[in-house]
């Protein structure tokens, strides 16, 4: 017997992968809700860049135009969180934060990542203007300039590196990167990367807010314009820890497991953007977005046709 559901498909998340999902399973015909808390990883950030079509437009204007997109094919929004996910005999159910239940065939998770940075003073308040963490997001703004790498791990080492591209003014802070080998040492003041062993204490900014520099542990001060720093990444995905998805372990933390269609161990559960792969920026959110819910309701043709014939079966 068919069970009915509240929605085809619920969306968890409203950026740039969940917009995307909702717009092509709107597209479908199907019935559709998202959940959007209204809180997209990108908000920090004044302009996208590397967009095509859309460079220098802000993340807020964007996904106000990706919103008004799918309403216009039917998709519905809440601004409620999910608390949790379960199985039903036929589909999930999710959980709100005002403890409402809401149930669907099939679930996509795009509520992204979380960044937690260092807990250096000066540090946070810049987040997205001038305490960055993409070059190939934000390089081209700051090019020329004098550069520090904040390094949180010996992976910001990859930083110091790529970094070079954009000025040949770059200073590698690297206490946490740990010992810097004789072999990197020389590798990177091959190019005039400078490293500098010494913690940061504190991200000195002036009157007006703006980045000065940073200040070190012995009192020396260094200035700069911009700092690029990775912070610990922790996906947005509690709310899916009854399921049992499989993960996969990976140099910046635990993620949801995902093909390149989206679908994750569980076969009603998908997942696209950040929740699942860290590193992908707002066009790759967005193909893995499409990609999802393209599958989603090549899922749900699938299972419609099965249960007609079932039904034509048993007439």
């Amino acid at each position: 017997m068919e069970t009915t559901h509240d929605f085809d498909v619920i969306i968890i998340g409203a950026g740039a992968a969940g917009l995307s999902a909702a717009q092509m399973l709107g597209r479908s015909l199907r019935s559709v809700l998202v959940l959007d808390t209204g809180s997209p990883r990108n908000r920090f950030a004044a302009h996208m860049h590397g967009v095509l079509g859309g460079d220098g437009l802000s993340p807020r204007d964007f996904l106000a135009r990706g919103r008004a997109e799918a309403e216009a094919y039917g998709v519905q929004f809440s601004t409620a969180g999910a608390t949790t996910v379960t199985e039903t005999a036929s589909g999930v159910a999710v959980t709100t934060i005002d403890g409402s239940t809401l149930t669907a065939r099939r679930l996509i998770a795009a509520t992204g990542v979380r960044d937690d940075l260092p807990a250096i003073p000066g540090l946070a308040e810049g987040w997205g203007r001038d305490v960055l963490h993409c070059p190939y997001c934000h390089g081209w703004e700051v090019r020329g300039q004098r550069i520090g790498v904040l390094a949180t791990s010996p992976m910001g080492l990859h930083q110091a590196h790529l970094l070079r591209q954009w000025s040949d003014d770059v200073v590698f802070l690297s206490a946490d990167a740990g010992p810097v080998e004789d072999t990197v040492a020389r590798t990177l003041g091959s190019r005039d990367v400078v490293i500098e062993p010494r913690r940061v204490l504190e991200v000195t900014r002036n009157d007006a807010g703006a980045l000065t520099g940073v200040r070190l542990d012995d009192g020396e001060h260094v200035a700069l314009d911009a700092i690029f720093t990775a912070g610990e990444l922790h996906p947005n995905d509690a709310y899916l820890d009854g399921l049992g998805l499989d993960r996969d372990d990976l140099p910046v933390g635990s993620f949801i497991h995902a093909d390149f269609t989206g679908k994750t161990s569980n076969t009603r559960i998908f997942a696209a953007g950040n929740i699942t792969n860290p590193m992908a920026n707002v066009p790759i959110s967005m193909s893995a977005g499409t990609m999802a819910g393209s599958m989603v309701n090549m899922d749900l043709v699938t299972e419609d046709f099965e249960l007609a014939t079932d039904r034509v079966d048993a007439a």
